[in-house]
């Protein structure tokens, strides 16, 4: 099967350790990137798990129990009803 030439761009400092690091496993960036793509097409996935770095923000349990409190008194005849 015929090699093509794939162009990606990425900080340059980013580039410099992504070349250390791949150098000391004994890979180039090529051969690095191809298993990432292989890995990928096998998986059918991204092979590593990817999140979101932002805490999401909760309700208080105050909060939380005041909403269910003013549906509760909202809907008291309602919920009268089913219980009998």
């Amino acid at each position: 099967m015929a090699n093509v030439n794939v162009t990606i761009r990425m900080d340059e400092h980013l580039k410099e350790q992504a070349d250390e690091l791949f150098s000391d496993l004994g890979l180039s960036m090529s051969a690095a990137f191809t298993m990432f793509a292989k890995q990928a097409v096998r998986e059918q996935r991204i092979p590593f798990e990817i999140k979101r770095n932002v805490p999401i923000a909760m309700a208080s349990d105050d909060a939380v129990n005041a909403v269910s409190e003013k549906l509760m008194q909202k809907n008291a005849k309602a919920y009268g009803e089913l219980a009998k």
